[in-house]
């Protein structure tokens, strides 16, 4: 029960986002289920894990439609929970972000913002095109008491798909950027991103700067152009001052060997590696002010040149967090394949089939009537998105701050298991499984939760009452 009792505390911080207490006590069973459950069918595994009573089907579905469940609300207690369950990782003043974007395959032809999306990747298993929804999505580089560094997912939203007004401009970065901001405002903290080639560009850089000196770890495109700052003149001439000085192409900044020094490689995980590496603070044109430049040689990942809008960082330091990105990439596998954040199967009976050629679904010229349909459909997306962020991230809190009691509870084995390192989040969700039987007769002690459990579920179905029993 210490688990559970840990994890229900948790959970009743989210208590605000909920307009009644029904509201709260659906949620708290949504949770569970997406804790716990061995198989990812949707709302039906739910159902099923908890053996809940046939008609909860409906009710559960109504959950993440009605708007009694705020989904801004859950996400702002969310951002601060997390912040108090966990130690941020800081780069100075700094709390760490890691974003980046995720497909997810969706095969219904009447699911809103469902189009045929590009896939780029080395795995030959991964087909080149699929129809699905396009998330971005925010993490938190949190560490663990015993130094472990873990990616606590924050957000994540569709998009791309919908356009609901032909004035609207707006490109995927700029609703990335808007996404980090609303974030950030919660926050009041300066923030940095560290984000893969996709996001080294203009649009994102130059918003980060200009809203509370917010700054970017990103990959640099090999063939990019940068300048030296222009020299400043004895004697000033007429008309502006020269900012940009000699062009420079990146691939000629690679000759100089001179430059290059060698280092133990501070990516985790790396041991007895060296790296060959050296910085140089240069003008792109893009951003129009001085970012920094590390070039890396890596004996086994090869060639990298990684930017940095803050010139104040350490190289090293710019290698060492570029690193972690990879932790969200293990955040959305154990999504998709632990928790089934991603796990929706939400139509829309009034929609229009799409084709399989369709790209954005423009909706300017559909009645307002529709237009509000797909808005609530959207918010259902989301609302299961987001509780599946809060349940992977509570599962992430149990692993690094109650090691020793998940791995006491795991009950099961693994070949590469290690009890004196922190479990995945499949560890900790088996551990929440074993001591089920415990949770729901008692509800943690909570009287109108219980009592709501209780009359919800099917005695006859549910394995956890009759062990109890």
């Amino acid at each position: 029960m210490i688990l559970w009792r840990e994890w229900l505390s948790c959970v009743r911080k989210l208590r605000s986002a909920c307009a009644r207490t029904s509201t709260f006590c659906w949620m708290v069973l949504v949770l569970v289920g997406l804790s716990v459950r061995d198989d990812l069918a949707g709302v039906t595994s739910v159902v099923r894990v908890l053996g809940l009573q046939g008609r909860t089907y409906r009710r559960l579905l109504y959950l993440f439609h009605t708007p009694a469940l705020d989904l801004q609300k859950l996400t702002a207690g969310w951002i601060r929970l997390a912040l108090r369950l966990f130690r941020p990782v800081r780069l100075g003043s700094r709390l760490v972000f890691v974003a980046d974007g995720i497909k997810v395959p969706k095969e219904g032809r009447k699911m809103p913002a469902v189009k045929k999306l590009f896939q780029q990747s080395e795995n030959n298993s991964k087909p080149t095109f699929i129809f699905g929804h396009s998330f971005e999505a925010l993490g938190l580089l949190v560490q663990g008491p015993l130094g472990h560094i873990a990616c606590v997912p924050l957000l994540s939203r569709i998009q791309e798909g919908l356009v609901f007004s032909n004035r609207d401009k707006r490109t995927l970065l700029d609703k990335f950027v808007q996404l980090f901001l609303s974030i950030t405002s919660l926050l009041e903290q300066p923030a940095l991103v560290v984000a893969d080639a996709l996001y080294c560009t203009r649009k994102v850089i130059r918003p980060l700067l200009d809203n509370g000196h917010h700054h970017l770890i990103t990959r640099m495109k090999s063939n990019a152009v940068v300048y030296r700052p222009a020299e400043v003149p004895r004697v000033r001439s007429r008309g502006r001052p020269r900012i940009y000085g000699d062009k420079l192409h990146l691939r000629d900044l690679w000759k100089q060997t001179h430059r290059f020094q060698t280092a133990k490689s501070p990516v985790y995980g790396e041991r007895q590696i060296d790296i060959d590496y050296f910085s140089v603070d240069l003008l792109w044109r893009p951003v129009g002010r001085l970012v920094r430049l590390v070039f890396v040689r890596h004996p086994t990942r090869g060639r990298i040149v990684l930017l940095s809008s803050d010139t104040s960082l350490d190289p090293l330091q710019v290698v060492a967090v570029y690193g972690y990105r990879f932790k969200i990439e293990v955040g959305f596998r154990q999504a998709l394949y632990t928790l089934g954040s991603y796990a929706y199967h939400f139509w829309m009976m009034a929609m229009s089939p799409i084709s399989r050629r369709s790209g954005n679904q423009h909706l300017h010229m559909k009645t307002e009537r529709y237009r509000t349909s797909v808005r609530r459909k959207m918010l259902a997306y989301h609302r299961y998105v987001q509780l599946g962020c809060v349940a992977q991230g509570l599962l992430q809190h149990l692993a690094l701050n109650f090691r020793a009691t998940v791995w006491g509870l795991f009950g099961s084995w693994l070949r590469t298991m290690k009890t004196t390192e922190p479990p995945s989040e499949a560890v900790a969700a088996q551990a929440l499984r074993n001591t089920l039987p415990e949770f729901l007769p008692t509800a943690g002690g909570d009287h109108e939760l219980k009592e709501f459990i209780l009359q919800q579920v099917d005695v006859d179905r549910c394995p956890a009452l009759r062990l109890a029993g």
